[in-house]
């Protein structure tokens, strides 16, 4: 059967313009936001506005014998929703509708094509909130931090995506839909296959509904930053932070690279002074008496340790002033070149042995690498600074990528803490899982899409 068969068979289930074929169009839709990862030309890409719609064209695709790559915005870091030649690009962001708000029972169910920041002030308006929060929750989709099991600056306190997953609706490989899960706080009835779904990057089934948990919406924010002249002094700090118990709503580290950078481009200084090498940035959400306390706790850990500046603030805007230095380090990173982010874990013990392993990699590959982290929980994000129109460089910049990805596999981390492995870590995942690992993993996929249609090539080949 020809792929014009196949394309007007998806036009007449969902209508001519839900189905592009114009490559200046789908070009636009082939690829994530990492320059490592190849791309393809899709055949199509079809944007379903609803279950019944996906159904039809996971159906019509398995009759054809062509994959399927399910996507979301595009905002993913390892080339988990790039097309492969020939395959229909599976677009949900038109089914983009908060089905319910439960806010007697906590919980609510939305559609995968919400974008994560509408979600969180959709809910924020019955007094809740939903913890996942992705760098890119202004315009990434809750379809895409499922998949990839996203995290966030709060993970420390509130955990990843999949924490706040009790159910889903999904789209298996025969077109019938899977629901999974529960509506209940407790429930162990069968196999926890909602889990199985979170993070599978789309290579098990197309997730088409969420059902998740909220939290009650926090108290404002009171904000602590410590200052340290050597990353061993800002990672004993973290490690006694981690054993005497305390939990802060966000815990994140920088170093001497990532603080410059956000310094210079946001004409301020945060008071660290000129030989701060690493800055730890913390918030507690509790409230009142009890934030204080925790941030008076905090301090005192951090000026044990060898703080030369440790500051706490309960006023809301110079809060987000600080966090501010943090969060735009990638954008001031540009002031140098394009970057390559990587996305890594290790104990929280050894942060200070991995931001010295990429200092080492800086002077070998003679690039820039700056690393920032959510020092509660481990997982840090170096990142590679290139020029964009050097080949060296780039090359430079691969090298430099895989040496962390050795390091962090070295201190007894994991090669992504929530970016996924995508298409550019398949043979790190087959280094840290090993043989059995990877034959487990086989074995559930082909159970599941025995034709290997969902997104074949991500995270591991068949």
């Amino acid at each position: 059967m020809s792929n014009e068969a196949l394309v007007t068979r998806l036009r007449e289930h969902l209508g001519k313009a839900a189905v592009l074929t114009d490559s200046d169009v789908t070009d636009a839709y082939s690829r994530d936001m990492m320059p490592l990862a190849s791309a393809g030309k899709p055949l199509a890409v079809v944007l379903p506005s609803d279950v019944e719609g996906v159904q039809a064209v996971v159906k019509a695709c398995a009759e054809f014998g062509v994959p399927i790559v399910p996507r979301g915005a595009g905002s993913g870091l390892s080339g988990a929703a790039n097309a492969i030649d020939g395959c229909v690009m599976l677009v949900l962001t038109k089914l983009d509708q908060v089905v319910e708000i439960d806010a007697a029972n906590r919980l609510a169910v939305v559609q995968p094509g919400v974008v994560n920041l509408d979600f969180r002030n959709a809910v924020e308006k019955h007094g809740l909130f939903y913890p996942p929060d992705p760098s890119s929750y202004d315009w990434c989709t809750i379809g895409g931090n499922l998949s990839t099991n996203a995290g966030g600056l709060c993970c420390v306190k509130y955990g990843v995506t999949t924490d706040s997953v009790l159910g889903l609706e999904v789209v298996l490989a025969d077109g019938s839909v899977l629901k999974t899960g529960r509506r209940t706080v407790k429930g162990v009835a069968g196999y926890d296959l909602a889990r199985l779904f979170v993070g599978s990057e789309g290579t098990l089934g197309v997730i088409t509904q969420a059902t998740v948990a909220l939290k009650p919406l926090p108290q404002l924010p009171s904000t602590f930053v410590a200052g340290f002249s050597s990353t061993e002094a800002a990672g004993e700090a973290v490690a006694r932070v981690v054993r005497e118990g305390l939990v802060p709503s966000l815990l994140e580290i920088m170093d001497a690279t990532s603080i410059k950078a956000a310094e210079t481009y946001l004409k301020t200084d945060v008071g660290a002074g000129t030989d701060c090498k690493a800055l730890l940035l913390a918030q507690s959400d509790s409230g009142g008496e009890v934030a204080r306390r925790e941030l008076a706790a905090l301090e005192q850990i951090c000026v044990d340790c060898g703080a030369d500046l440790a500051y706490a603030t309960d006023d809301l805007e110079e809060g987000k002033m600080l966090l501010q230095v943090r969060r735009v380090v990638l954008t001031a990173l540009e002031l140098y070149g394009v970057w390559l982010t990587d996305d890594v874990c290790v104990p929280r013990t050894r942060i200070a042995e991995l931001i010295a392993g990429c200092e080492r990699i800086s002077e070998e590959v003679g690039l820039r690498i700056a690393v920032v982290g959510h020092a509660g929980d481990g997982n840090m994000h170096p990142t590679i600074v290139y020029a964009p129109d050097s080949e060296d460089e780039f090359a430079r910049a691969q090298k430099a990528f895989d040496a962390i990805l050795d390091v962090s596999l070295s201190l007894g981390g994991t090669v992504t803490g929530e970016h996924g492995i995508g298409r550019i870590k398949r043979e790190w995942l087959a280094k840290e899982i090993g043989e059995v690992g990877l034959k487990v993993h086989r074995q559930i996929k082909q159970a599941l899409d025995p034709g290997n249609l969902f997104n074949p090539g991500s995270m591991f080949s068949l």
